[in-house]
């Protein structure tokens, strides 16, 4: 297909974009977007928007997405570039008057960055398309909490063989796994120029591998895998319960293991952690180095936010602001990141002077939803804490009404505070089915109504949680 004909899909994409992700979201930064190229040699679709602040904002935010989606139209597309400047702008301006169908009235094009924001660096023409040359090991701040991974990352890089392979990182969402990834990416092709690096995440293994199977190319499939020096896989999680998807990736990771390649996965919990997930696979990678990122210390916040700001040399953010952000989100880097990007785009936006009383104004929001999320793990100890049970209790076949119960509170507990599901929550109460699970929420449900001391222990237990 030719850049004119991939030109006229960018409607429908944009229309299932909107739909995916939501009106608001949508409308603030992917509606000034226009089309400008495809190239068919490298699958390489490039987009444009006025200013490089929202194309950087855009490639790191909705980069896979985009991708993804155009994939979904344009099966030949391997990624998705948006560039910004003051020659985009002349074009978006030029298109504006151009609405997307059913989409609403066209947008304005994007207001220009401001002078104190600095503009984004021009991707190196060395450094393939899926790789983001901001997520290099030097940008990536240690500490403590992620000292291991940081250095085994650094030893799946060098030339010689690694000591650990394959190297699973495991973290919490927004701890900067993914960064790590496309550092080892980088890095490796800097010092074995000539190497089959495949960086994915583990959904877009997945729906390559359905779509192999359905258009009958499953050789090929293998065989591109099976090439690679150097396999990365995003996000293993997602790959829970695709039982053809584990059988496949089982027999990946068995051949690279045995030709000496080298294989990194990164998922949100440890592998004996990862329910639904075959035992034969766990062991593979469980096999070589498994290095966990803790959540970050209030130092490592800082630095990171010091980071940002240093190649910001005309942007003013006083202290006592940098403290709020460092106080207030503690849960990982990507909100933190997150939140002083949206401060700094408000401000660009609308010439105001960032001050502590801007950043409470306008991350009222955001510091509300990166309170700590509760777990299963903690709702388990609360209530076995409150009725003085041994933990194991949890998961037991006992059903005597002092276990019971407090087992019951604990399901029902799960189900109000996290957004586990019932088969999920099953799982991590000894394995039980999901309608047993169902059987104690609508049993607890109903006592809390008759029974105002049970009401009482478990209002206490949801304030020793949130406390």
């Amino acid at each position: 297909m030719s850049g004119d004909d991939a030109a006229t899909l960018w409607p429908r994409v944009a229309e299932g974009l909107r739909r995916d992700l939501g009106a608001r979201t949508f409308d603030h930064w992917l509606k000034p977007v226009r089309f400008a190229d495809y190239c068919t040699l490298s699958g390489v679709v490039t987009l444009e928007t006025a200013s490089r602040f929202s194309a950087n904002w855009i490639n790191e935010r909705f980069g896979e997405r985009l991708a993804l989606a155009w994939r979904q139209h344009l099966p030949g597309a391997r990624s998705v570039n948006v560039r910004g400047g003051a020659a985009a702008a002349d074009r978006a301006a030029a298109l504006s008057q151009a609405p997307l169908p059913n989409m609403g009235a066209a947008a304005a094009p994007a207001a220009p960055v401001s002078p104190g924001l600095p503009l984004a660096a021009p991707i190196a023409a060395s450094i393939p398309s899926t790789f983001d040359p901001r997520l290099s090991f030097d940008r990536f701040v240690v500490a403590r909490s992620n000292i291991l991974a940081a250095n085994a990352a650094r030893r799946m890089a060098m030339a010689e063989a690694p000591q650990f392979n394959p190297l699973y990182l495991c973290s919490g969402t927004g701890q900067g796994k993914t960064h790590l990834l496309q550092a080892i990416a980088q890095a490796y092709a800097a010092i074995r120029p000539t190497a089959n690096i495949i960086l994915m995440s583990a959904e877009k293994f997945m729906l390559e591998f359905v779509g192999a199977m359905r258009g009958g190319d499953m050789m090929a499939f293998k065989a591109r895998l099976r090439a690679a020096d150097l396999l990365l896989l995003d996000d293993l999680q997602f790959v829970i319960g695709k039982n053809s998807t584990q059988e496949e990736l089982l027999h990946t990771i068995d051949d690279l293991l045995t030709a000496g390649k080298r294989l990194v996965v990164t998922a949100d919990r440890p592998p004996a952690m990862l329910d639904g997930v075959e035992a034969r696979l766990l062991s593979r990678l469980s096999g070589g180095l498994v290095a966990d990122i803790e959540a970050p210390e209030a130092d490592l916040r800082e630095r990171i936010i010091r980071q940002r700001l240093a190649a910001m040399p005309m942007v003013e953010v006083p202290d006592e602001v940098v403290a709020y952000l460092v106080k207030h989100f503690t849960r990982n880097i990507r909100e933190l990141e997150g939140a002083l990007n949206k401060l700094l785009a408000y401000a660009a936006l609308t010439g105001t002077p960032v001050d502590l009383t801007l950043a409470e104004d306008r991350l009222a929001e955001n510091v509300r939803s990166a309170r700590p999320r509760i777990t299963i793990d903690e709702i388990q100890r609360a209530v076995c804490a409150h009725y003085r049970l041994d933990k194991s209790e949890m998961a037991s076949k006992r059903r005597v009404r002092t276990i019971a119960r407090p087992r019951q509170v604990a399901m029902y507990l799960a189900k109000e505070l996290t957004p586990r599901s019932y088969p999920e929550i099953g799982r991590r109460f000894g394995g039980r089915d999901h309608s047993t699970v169902i059987h104690a929420v609508r049993t607890v449900e109903a006592l809390r109504v008759a029974d105002s001391e049970l009401d009482a222990e478990i209002a206490a237990i949801r304030r020793s949680l949130n406390g």
